[in-house]
C-alpha cells in the first residue's frame, strides 16, 4: 500500500489538474462509470458527520471518506477532511491511500467551474457567493479562471467573517464587497452557494433572467440552499441525477425529474446546455466520488514523477 500525505497532495494539486479531472469524471458518469449509494453517518456526537462515496469504471475503483467536524476551528483545524482509497484491481487490496483535504476543496470548486464554463453566459462578470468559509474562496478562484469576473458580492451571516473573506478575495486580486442576499442576487450574473444551510438562502424572484446558479453545499439529505420555486423558472443540471435527487438540492424539486440533465451529457454534446441569454440555469453538485477518484489518479502520476 502506498500513501500520499495531506501535505504532499496539497503541494501537488493545481487548478488545472482539478478542472481536467472534474470534467473527465462528469463525462464518465454518463458513460462507463458505476456510482454506488452513499453512506451517511455521524460520530459519537451527532453533529460530527461523515460520508462514504464509492464508484468504479472499467479501469479503476475506490472510495472517498469525507468528514465534517464543525467544532474543529476552535482547535485550529479545518471543519472538512477527506481521504481517498484506490483498489488494486487484480487482488482487491487497497493500493493507494491519499489524504485529500485541500484537494477536496479544489475538486469541488472545479466541478462548479466546469458547469459554469458551459452554462454561464460568456460575458458573466458579477459573481455572488453565499458563504464565507474555506470552500467559498476556492469557488470564487475557480470561477474567476473561466469567466471575466470583475466583482464578487459576498453574502455572509457573520459580518466579521464576511469582511475577512472580502480581504482574502482582494488578496487574490478579486474586487469584492459585502452585500445583502437580495441585492447580491439582483446584480449577479453567477450565484454560487457554498454553505451547510438547511433552508433556502434567497427568494426565487430575486434571481434575474440570464443568471447561472450553482448549489455546491447541499450534499446530504435535509440540506437545502436554493428556493424550490427557482427550479420552475430554470433549466436544471447536476453531476449525477440519481444522487442529486436524494442528497443534492434537487431533493426538494417536486416537478418532472426528466427535466434534470446530467452535465456530462452536455459536455459530450448529447444534450443542450444554455439555450438563450435570458435563460436561468441551475447546477446542483451533490459531490460524486468519481471526481475524487479521477483527481487521485492525477495526483498519483504527479507524485510518482516527483519520487522517481
Amino acid at each position: 500500500m502506498k500513501f500520499i500525505t495531506e501535505e504532499e497532495s496539497a503541494a501537488l494539486v493545481t487548478q488545472e489538474m482539478a478542472y481536467a479531472a472534474a470534467r473527465e469524471a462528469l463525462c464518465a458518469v454518463v458513460e462507463d462509470a458505476v456510482l454506488f449509494p452513499a453512506v451517511l453517518a455521524h460520530g459519537t456526537a451527532p453533529t460530527n458527520r461523515f460520508s462514504i462515496k464509492s464508484a468504479s469504471t472499467g479501469s479503476f475503483a475506490g472510495l472517498k471518506v469525507g468528514s465534517f467536524w464543525p467544532g474543529n476551528p476552535e482547535i485550529g483545524l479545518p471543519r472538512h477532511n477527506s481521504v481517498i482509497l484506490l483498489f488494486d484491481q487484480r487482488i482487491g487490496r487497497v493500493e493507494w491511500v491519499i489524504e485529500a483535504g485541500k484537494v477536496n476543496a479544489y475538486r469541488t470548486a472545479a466541478a462548479d467551474a466546469v458547469a459554469a464554463d458551459v452554462l454561464a453566459r460568456p460575458d458573466a462578470s458579477v459573481l455572488a457567493v453565499f458563504g464565507a468559509g474555506n470552500q467559498a474562496l476556492f469557488e470564487c478562484l475557480a470561477i474567476s479562471r473561466i469567466r471575466p469576473i470583475t466583482q464578487v458580492l459576498v453574502v455572509a451571516r457573520d459580518e466579521a467573517k464576511g469582511r475577512e473573506f472580502v480581504a482574502a478575495l482582494e488578496a487574490e486580486g478579486l474586487k469584492a464587497t459585502l452585500a445583502d442576499a437580495q441585492g447580491a442576487c439582483e446584480r449577479a450574473d453567477i450565484i454560487v452557494t457554498a454553505t451547510p444551510a438547511r433552508a433556502p438562502l434567497f427568494e426565487a424572484e430575486w434571481v434575474r433572467l440570464g443568471t447561472h446558479v450553482a448549489s455546491m453545499g447541499s450534499d446530504a439529505a435535509g440540506k437545502q440552499e436554493l428556493p424550490p420555486a427557482l427550479f420552475e423558472r430554470a433549466a436544471l443540471f447536476c453531476d449525477y441525477p440519481a444522487q442529486a435527487v436524494v442528497m443534492g438540492d434537487l431533493q426538494h424539486f417536486t416537478g418532472d425529474r426528466s427535466r434534470i440533465t446530467a452535465l456530462g451529457d452536455v459536455l459530450l454534446g448529447r444534450a443542450e446546455g444554455r439555450t438563450s441569454p435570458d435563460q436561468i440555469t441551475v447546477f446542483d453538485s451533490s459531490g460524486i466520488a468519481l471526481q475524487d477518484l479521477t483527481i487521485a489518479r492525477s495526483l498519483i502520476t504527479a507524485w510518482e514523477r516527483e519520487n522517481a
